[in-house]
């Protein structure tokens, strides 16, 4: 019997570089923006504009109208799905990747108001089933939602309410929310009202697994686990094994990935990208040292606040921030370490290119530059 042979050792650039292919950040993709946004399986967004920043990143000629059309349409929306952090999804996957993580964080935020003692008293299915007649009359705050609940269980703690309401229905972030240069605040509905049809199924774990590859692979078990939120994914990994290719990263950290799919040579080129808050590329797996190194971690991050951040030769080189009037742009870039010339000149492009993209035509901007801290 021929001895069993190890699985080739992908090193943390041809990680870095796959990764950015899969993310359509290593070249910008001729790609529509709804085509992006189920690629990417959704984009998350804790405040409106990060999904707008995302894309400009990714795709070439992308205009933030677009996605706000798609938004107006119902085409695309916002709704509480993996790890229970809000997402752009396109409507099937609203539909579809939140019934997914309903099992996962999820049910496991509704659990932690319980085990506190917030929703003493309250039954869960009357609960969803009063929410439901409530959003679906017309699309309640969640300060409403709460305000309408607590007349029902007086005795429950009011914000424990719109959570669990929110957690037992799939309740989508109506427009204006969401929409490039508008404001609205967050009102809710549910899935079925929103989008016009009844139900939908809950995504097949398996095909999540090849999408998930496709847009973040190679990856491992854990680096699913991270991005989603469900637990016990080894079992459908093993399903999948034979369809599937198995690589090694330098840790010794069993990776998997599609046969098909593009691994680019480590020596590819990168060209620097300017990425929003909690974009996908930093948060969907558990060893982040693909595009983060080690020490750049902590600097990204103000409690549970994300930093905007920048790619350089495709890893995380530093912070950006934007300080907009109604006079003037500033776009400020904040280097972890000083930038050679040629590195500087290519970074200082893309953030022109970045502001003619999102600025609007009768608002001037300027690039600056901080001195970072030796």
């Amino acid at each position: 019997m021929a001895p069993k042979t190890s699985p080739p050792v992908l090193g943390t650039r041809a990680l870095n570089r796959a990764t950015l292919h899969r993310q359509l950040l290593l070249e910008r993709a001729p790609m529509g923006v709804a085509d992006a946004v189920e690629h990417l399986l959704g984009l998350q967004e804790q405040n409106t504009s990060p999904p707008y920043y995302a894309l400009a990143a990714r795709l070439d000629g992308f205009r933030p109208e677009a996605l706000s059309a798609l938004m107006e349409s119902r085409a695309v929306a916002r709704i509480v799905s993996l790890r229970s952090t809000v997402h752009t999804h396109t409507a099937r996957d609203a539909v579809a990747l939140r019934g997914l993580a309903q099992s996962g964080a999820v049910d496991r935020e509704i659990a932690v108001f319980v085990a506190r003692g917030g929703l003493d008293g309250v039954d869960l299915d009357r609960l969803a089933a009063l929410s439901r007649s409530l959003v679906e009359e017309r699309p309640r705050t969640p300060k409403e939602l709460r305000e309408e609940l607590s007349r029902e269980w007086p005795g429950a703690d009011p914000p424990s309410l719109s959570v669990a309401a929110r957690c037992l229905l799939p309740l989508v972030q109506v427009t204006p929310r969401g929409l490039w240069g508008r404001s609205g605040q967050v009102a809710l509905t549910t899935t079925d009202h929103w989008f016009g049809a009844p139900g939908g199924e809950a995504a097949d774990l398996d095909e999540t697994v090849l999408r998930y590859l496709a847009a973040f692979g190679p990856a491992s078990v854990k680096d699913m686990r991270s991005w989603c939120g469900l637990t016990r994914l080894r079992t459908a990994f093993e399903r999948l094994r034979p369809r599937l290719l198995t690589f090694r990263d330098e840790r010794g950290t069993e990776l998997f990935d599609l046969p098909e799919a593009p691994r680019p040579d480590p020596d590819t080129p990168a060209p620097p990208r300017f990425l929003p808050e909690f974009d996908n590329l930093l948060l969907s797996h558990a060893d982040r040292s693909r595009v983060a190194a080690a020490e750049h971690r902590s600097r990204t991050w103000t409690g549970n606040r994300s930093h905007r951040v920048f790619l350089a030769d495709g890893f995380l080189a530093g912070l950006w921030h934007l300080d907009e009037t109604k006079e003037r742009t500033v776009l400020t870039v904040e280097p972890f370490a000083p930038l050679g010339r040629a590195p500087r000149t290519d970074l200082l492009a893309e953030a022109e290119r970045t502001l003619r993209i999102m600025t609007p035509t009768d608002v001037p901007y300027e690039i600056r530059v901080d001195t970072p801290e030796r």
